[in-house]
């Protein structure tokens, strides 16, 4: 591949009029507005939906980070797009991107060129759309995007502490596409092409738009419909609010979902049911598209965007996960079901990263959402196809999964034998729970595949996250049990040693997380302590919208059962419990002992400082 500076300008989607009239254009179809910069890569969503419209024929232009706060300049330097405004805040929800758990204001934006902090605005899908309702009120507006997917429907916000109605109520959007955006945007782009107004696109599956709640909805799909208690109610009872995020998950990982209808004031609002989990050739398609790999040009003198250096080198194989994490959107973005791709198209892939001009041998990450789940599927899909569970691996791994590792094996030694490529890591998250199933149908593949993983696919140190040790916190996550860590660590440093290799064992832990008492982190720092950590890799549970560990925590009451579950909210409570992960410091040993002497829990201590 040629360097940035080789490459025409026309490589790109123009971001400009300048750009725009280059290519021969005098108007645009469709104009996308994200809050991340232009990166024309396969990982950004933004690269992904402008080369998908453009596919189709369609001219299209990329405003990247716009100036919200000056004359709107940026808003009005294309004028008003033929089809439709795309919008999206980018690859993360603005508040999670812009703050930490404790609400204070990030130091780095990782997608903006030298992470600067100032160039996104909070809230950045409705701030947009709002923006471009008041300067195009005739040009329809269409959200995507993991903000605008998880803000479906009510839900709670952490920053403003507090209820609020679904994000099309909020922004004046026409339309919201929810999860990974391609098959809805497909078929939105298909009927509009055709003729169709918005306002008649009531039938595309994973959209949801606002209606008058006398008006009729359309029966041509045959869709049974489902209705959660209306805002006003959510607002007014807690655990009605509760109730609704069972209904919502449920419907969320059926493969044929019902529709789902909430009131909020004098609206309706309705989420029609998900596409069918993508296939290979869809998937296929999609990273298949002319992406340059690189950020725009126009990037150059402004330092480095650093989730693009993150993943520049890096594979991804598929998307979605079934692990059902009670604090991870990832089932709830991206979906339940695993849609992997070839091995040809990941080859494909690779071939071009190779030829990258700064390529030097290694490909940083082979992996999704969580590293071992490729090509992973029911071995009956009529079974999947009338499950709603969360998880197909907690409270144990489905019988009905096939986990058999074969192709992962031969992908990962598909790209470590590529002649250009010296090391290849795998960095994304790892489920041990199916490296170690005690009822695996295939244990010699799972010790293959473990062997191949520790001897050839680990960069020194390898980050795994077994968020907890106590076994009631982690059902409340809807995580494994400590035992599968300690197996886990035990197994590589076995194939470690016998390979003569230095590595180590990285493990992440959540503090603060519903259900966990202070109590659950003095015996996670004794239980790590006996490992021999000290450990790095820890962060405060934040609540992000659409999880059902931030429905316990808003609400106090688990979803499932409507029992009530003791959770940490205030500020000294969480920082408590985030003391004790660093319980070797000398400013925290007198602290926590006379914590623990406070709650009579002399054996907590006993065993933590001797």
């Amino acid at each position: 591949m040629k360097e940035n500076n080789q490459l025409p300008i026309t490589a790109w989607l123009p971001t400009t009029m300048k750009e725009v009239k280059k290519r021969g254009w005098s108007e645009l179809d469709v104009v996308i507005v994200t809050g991340d910069a232009y990166v024309d890569h396969p990982a950004f969503g933004n690269a992904v939906i402008g080369r998908i419209l453009e596919s189709y024929g369609l001219k299209v232009a990329i405003i990247a980070q716009p100036n919200w706060q000056d004359d709107l300049r940026d808003f009005k330097k294309f004028g008003q797009p033929k089809l439709f405004f795309g919008v999206t805040s980018g690859n993360m929800d603005s508040m999670v991107n812009k703050y930490t758990a404790g609400k204070r204001a990030r130091s780095k934006d990782a997608y903006t060129p030298g992470g600067d902090v100032n160039f996104r605005p909070d809230y950045a899908t409705t701030v947009y759309t709002k923006i471009l309702k008041d300067l195009y009120p005739d040009c329809p507006v269409i959200i995507g995007g993991i903000e605008a997917s998880l803000r479906r429907v009510t839900h709670y916000d952490f920053w403003q502490d507090k209820l609020l109605p679904n994000i099309l109520t909020q922004s004046g959007a026409d339309l919201l596409i929810y999860g990974m955006g391609e098959q809805p945007l497909r078929a939105i782009t298909t009927e509009m092409l055709a003729g169709k107004r918005i306002e008649e696109l009531k039938d595309i599956p994973q959209t949801g738009y606002l209606v008058p709640i006398k008006e009729k909805l359309s029966t041509s799909k045959g869709w049974k419909d489902l209705e959660l208690s209306s805002h006003e109610l959510c607002l007014k009872d807690k655990k009605a609010y509760a109730k609704n995020f069972r209904f919502i998950e449920f419907e969320s990982n059926k493969q044929y979902a019902n529709r789902l209808i909430q009131n909020v004031g004098s609206d309706k609002l309705v989420i029609n049911p998900p596409f069918q989990t993508m296939t290979e050739s869809e998937i296929d398609a999609s990273f298949d598209l002319p992406y340059t790999r690189l950020p725009h040009p126009k990037y150059k003198s402004r330092g480095p965007i650093s989730a693009y250096e993150m993943i520049k080198f890096s594979l991804n194989t598929h998307r979605g996960c079934f692990g059902g994490c009670s604090f991870c959107t990832i089932s709830a973005h991206q979906g339940k079901m695993i849609a992997s791709r070839s091995k040809a198209s990941v080859a494909k892939e690779l071939n071009a990263i190779t030829k990258m001009e700064d390529f030097r041998g290694t490909i940083s990450d082979i992996g999704g959402p969580s590293a071992n789940m490729y090509q992973m599927k029911g071995i009956d899909q009529d079974i999947c196809d009338r499950c709603a569970a969360p998880s197909c691996i907690f409270p144990r791994v489905c019988r009905n999964l096939d986990t058999n590792p074969e192709k992962m094996i031969d992908l990962y030694k598909m790209v470590r034998e590529h002649k250009d490529v010296k090391h290849s890591y795998v960095s994304s998250g790892l489920r041990y729970d199916l490296m170690f199933n005690p009822k695996s149908k295939h244990p010699v593949q799972d010790e293959k595949y473990v062997e191949d993983l520790i001897s050839h696919h680990v960069s020194g140190r390898l980050k795994v996250a077994p968020e907890h040790t106590e076994d009631h916190v982690l059902k409340f996550m809807r995580k494994p049990s400590f035992e599968y860590f300690k197996k886990f660590k035990e197994r590589f440093e076995e194939v470690s040693f016998k390979k003569g290799l230095k590595q180590e064992i990285i493990p992440y832990f959540i503090s603060s997380h519903p259900g966990c008492k202070p109590e659950d982190m003095a015996k996670l720092a004794i239980k790590t302590k006996e490992l021999g950590y000290k450990l790095e890799q820890i962060q405060d549970f934040t609540p992000t919208p659409m999880t059902l560990a931030t429905e316990i925590y808003y609400s106090g009451y688990h979803p499932y059962t409507l029992a009530k579950v003791d959770t940490a909210i205030s500020l000294n409570d969480k920082t408590m419990q985030r003391n004790f992960f660093f319980w070797y410091k000398p400013e925290n040993k007198n602290l926590l002992r006379n914590v623990l002497a406070k709650w009579k829990r002399f054996d907590l201590s006993k065993e933590l400082f001797g």
